[in-house]
């Protein structure tokens, strides 16, 4: 298993009606924190050479949201919807990776980043679940964070229906997170990293599909932000 760390393109008043404490809240109440509309943006990297070692990496990856290979979204869900398909058609040791970026967790101006307590995803079946990849890549105020991969999450088989499983990961568990997140640290990015080609096992796939990017309990399934069940 090959890890990448992947450098990713971020009161109380007086009152004397209701009327007037509403005002007052509003007026004094602590900024929003971050959007809790997420994004996940594809992206592949293909090394340089000296980026993993001597050797550049080749152009054996894609990751690209796939129509038609998602969970049945809209009315009556008879309509598939879009996966996140990331592929690596060569070998692990090759310094390239798929991966998609979670925009919208990081700090803003006025405010610091997410405070993370869930990450996961829904897998389809036949695609690759290893220890090393998918996996989430978290950079925190307190350092860079191994989170997963897909085999050391928490599995449950046909969920949210037959041909998938979901995967969850406690960011404060150590048999899950490496390390584990630190009480009170605050996100700075997150990506979703496919490094594992098809000389690793169990599957040998080299490719898997993905749906219902899960960031604390926020579902993602469309490449827009919003989960496809909304449109």
């Amino acid at each position: 298993m090959q890890m990448l760390q992947i450098k990713t393109p971020r009161v109380a008043v007086a009152v004397l009606s209701l009327a007037s404490a509403t005002m007052a809240f509003s007026a004094f109440a602590a900024p929003p924190g971050p959007d809790p509309h997420f994004e996940v943006k594809p992206w592949t990297f293909v090394g340089k050479a000296g980026d993993c070692g001597p050797l550049a990496g080749t152009n054996i990856v894609a990751s690209k949201w796939e129509n038609g290979f998602g969970l049945p979204i809209g009315p009556g869900k008879k309509k598939p919807g879009a996966a996140l398909m990331l592929s690596k058609d060569g070998p692990t040791a090759d310094c390239s990776s798929a991966g998609a970026s979670i925009k919208e967790v990081g700090p803003k101006k006025n405010s610091p980043g997410i405070t993370l307590t869930e990450l996961g995803f829904d897998v389809r079946n036949g695609g690759h679940c290893g220890a090393g990849a998918p996996r989430f890549n978290v950079t925190a105020t307190d350092g860079f964070h191994f989170m997963g991969g897909c085999g050391n999450g928490t599995v449950t088989p046909d969920t949210p229906q037959a041909g998938w499983y979901r995967v969850r990961i406690d960011p404060s568990n150590p048999a899950q997170a490496f390390p584990p997140l630190t009480p009170g640290a605050t996100v700075i990015s997150i990506d979703i990293v496919f490094d594992e080609g098809v000389d690793t096992g169990p599957d040998f796939s080299g490719f898997v599909m993905l749906d219902n990017i899960d960031v604390n309990g926020t579902l993602i399934g469309a490449k827009n932000g919003r989960h496809e069940d909304e449109d």
